[in-house]
């Protein structure tokens, strides 16, 4: 049994998703402490500091990218030294940590070695062959709700599907991702990115886009690092 769950909150999830977690908060669900830690609101950010750079779509391709470790691995690996009362260069035995990360074998190349020596991944769901079909299968047959997908509302990785559903499923957040969105080609977004840079890969305004095109595409959530977004 994990000792604790660590989330951290970019300040720009979908409804769902906090609905969700203060459901999961609510003290009958999980037998262990959730750890809440707040390093946003992302989408301010942008303007304002080189290290919460998201891969927004420009004329080269997508840019450059420091917000999930800037903004959510970072700030989880903090909360562990506080967990184990250390300083910030205090050295931690290799293995003193275990840490579980949900990913199935749907995405099982977003699965790879932690990078700090006293972190061990686990990967409980890829142990047990277990698909997001299977997650999804077991949580109905034990009476649990779906969890909705966690991403920020203006991540720059969505398919098409993921932004129709944004559009038609969360007013709140698709007015979010439509003010970020212009706001990356505005006169403070122009001064941070250099260049007018879009969150849809068409590289026109999301308001524009054509959603209903077939995604012909992998999953570019498969190319974030260490599985920490989108699960």
């Amino acid at each position: 049994m994990p000792d604790c769950a660590i989330f951290a909150d970019t300040g720009e999830e979908p409804e769902a998703v906090y609905d969700h977690l203060r459901w999961l908060m609510s003290g009958n669900v999980l037998p262990f402490p959730v750890h809440v830690i707040n390093t946003g609101p992302l989408g301010d950010r942008l303007f304002d500091d080189k290290e919460a750079r998201i891969p927004a779509h420009g004329d080269m391709g997508m840019l450059q990218r420091q917000c999930t470790r800037n903004y959510k691995l970072d700030p989880i690996r903090r909360k562990l030294r506080e967990l184990l009362k250390v300083g910030p260069r205090s050295y931690i035995a290799p293995g003193t940590i275990e840490s579980w990360v949900g990913i199935s074998t749907d995405e099982i190349i977003r699965v790879t070695p932690s990078r700090q020596r006293y972190i061990i991944r686990r990967d409980p769901l890829i142990e047990k062959h277990m698909s997001r079909w299977d997650c999804t299968n077991w949580l109905q047959d034990h009476g649990y709700p779906i969890p909705p997908k966690s991403s920020c509302v203006f991540c720059p990785y969505k398919t098409n599907k993921q932004w129709q559903a944004l559009r038609d499923g969360d007013p709140k957040g698709w007015a979010r991702a439509i003010q970020i969105d212009a706001r990356l080609r505005s006169e403070d977004g122009l001064a941070m990115f250099k260049k007018p840079s879009f969150l849809h890969r068409q590289a026109v305004p999301l308001g524009e886009a054509d959603l209903s095109k077939v995604d012909n595409q992998i999953n570019l959530f498969n190319n974030e690092c260490e599985g920490i977004c989108g699960n």
